[in-house]
């Protein structure tokens, strides 16, 4: 349910991106307009990150998906209502919301799942979440389509009808959340305190502000901002950029070539989580750190190369190498996150998470200017590869260090137990099956 919440959320986030070429010729949107936009999709939702987090301390990620996932889904159908620039940008800013959704599938994941396999479990849970960004380029001017030539709507009502259905989607799926959850593996919040199983609410805020005094803190909200960042930036702009800055593309085209680049969510994320893992196994926290500025570092060289492809079958390639470096990014950031500060998990999820869309802001007003897109990508590309390098200055203590390890090796132990009890009972059951077979063939006999 947390990747599906996720998936959804993205899908809604940006249904509305492939779309943009109707919408810019329908309410006659300029390009600085169409940057505004942008901007306006992630804004918003650093200041919402930063609360969720603090929110999923507070009332667990149950509560809090559920009400995100209700509440996001109404400027999601409401866009449709938009008829020029000014009502088009409020109601894109106010989806931005539903993208603070990133912290609580971070959260939800990091509470369920022990450390040797918390790496693989949140990235898994928000790549195949961030999935519904490559799907929505691609299924949602086929939405659009069907529209047009299945009821003859117009352009116009087409998208607004297809922006309606999502939004109705969305609301459906927080319903569910509610009903087919829960807090952690020992129940939801609310009786985990009245059990004295977790700290009370009046302590959640004290840890929340102790958490953002630490120096890692911030350079991982940095470092998000290079990885994630960059991934909503991609979302939200790819369809024009093929369209514009390539011949012969269509709506539908330009989406689909679009699509690759979140598609590759599917595994490539979750590649991103288990590196983490693998590497922590090796050499610790430590080993954690510096996958993530390998995968940065490729992420950045990746973007520069994809700038300077000229014709289309080179850029598509370009983009998928890219898109396989910046996921694996995002999925090495979130095995590192849990590991920073466990009393207050909700902060730092949340603030990283943050990181992410400031980052995405601050490529928008790149994309707002007068800059080719191709030199844009060129610029940030330089940026991301500076940026990595910021991953060798996140350190642990060697008192942290030890303590994760010990909490990794019988984390570890526990799996390698648990599958050793499968196999005797397997064996147990095979014996049973071997002994009742012999004493039936005897009888026969």
């Amino acid at each position: 349910m947390t990747w599906f919440a996720f998936f959804a959320c993205f899908f809604a986030w940006f249904g509305i991106a492939p779309m943009m070429i109707v919408v810019r010729e329908e309410l006659g949107l300029t390009k600085s307009q169409v940057g505004w936009t942008i901007i306006a999709s992630v804004a918003v939702t650093v200041f919402a990150r930063f609360f969720i987090g603090w929110l999923c301390d507070r009332i667990g990620p149950r509560l809090a998906y559920t009400g995100l996932l209700i509440v996001g889904s109404i400027p999601v159908a409401g866009i449709g209502l938009a008829n020029d620039f000014t009502t088009f940008l409020l109601f894109r800013l106010m989806i931005g919301v539903i993208g603070a959704s990133f912290v609580i599938t971070q959260y939800h994941t990091s509470v369920m799942f022990a450390p040797n396999v918390v790496g693989t479990a949140n990235a898994t849970s928000a790549g195949w979440g961030n999935l519904g960004g490559g799907v929505t380029q691609m299924a949602m001017p086929l939405i659009f389509t069907g529209f047009v030539v299945g009821f003859n709507f117009t352009d116009a009502a087409a998208w607004r009808a297809s922006m309606v259905v999502v939004g109705m989607v969305t609301f459906l799926i927080g319903i569910a959340y509610y009903f087919l959850t829960q807090d952690a593996p020992d129940g939801n919040y609310k009786e985990l305190r009245a059990q004295n199983k977790l700290p009370q609410k009046d302590k959640v805020t004290g840890a929340y502000f102790n958490a953002m005094k630490d120096y890692r803190v911030w350079l991982m909200f940095i470092i998000y901002g290079a990885c994630f960042g960059i991934e909503l930036t991609v979302n939200n702009v790819a369809a024009l950029y093929f369209f514009d800055y390539f011949e012969g593309i269509t709506l539908v085209t330009a989406g689909l070539i679009a699509a690759l680049f979140g598609l590759m969510n599917i595994f490539a994320r979750t590649l991103g989580g288990i590196f983490g893992d693998n590497f922590a196994a090796l050499w610790g926290l430590r080993g954690r750190t510096t996958w993530l500025f390998i995968a940065l570092l490729g992420e950045g060289l990746a973007l520069m190369l994809f700038s300077q492809m000229p014709i289309l079958i080179l850029a598509i390639p370009t983009l998928i190498v890219f898109s396989l470096f910046t996921q694996m990014s995002e999925g090495a950031t979130y095995s590192v996150v849990p590991f920073v500060n466990k009393k207050a998990l909700g902060a730092v999820a949340g603030v990283v998470g943050a990181g992410g869309n400031a980052g995405a802001v601050a490529a928008g007003f790149l994309f707002k200017g007068e800059m080719p897109w191709d030199q844009v990508f060129l610029t940030i590309g330089m940026i991301v590869t500076c940026v990595a390098f910021l991953a060798l200055f996140i350190r642990f203590s060697p008192e942290k260090e030890q303590e994760e390890k010990a909490l990794f090796e019988a984390a570890h132990m526990g799996t390698l137990q648990h599958r050793a009890d499968e196999a005797n009972a397997a064996l147990v059951r095979s014996q049973e099956i071997i002994s009742d077979y012999n004493k039936t063939h005897n009888q026969k006999l």
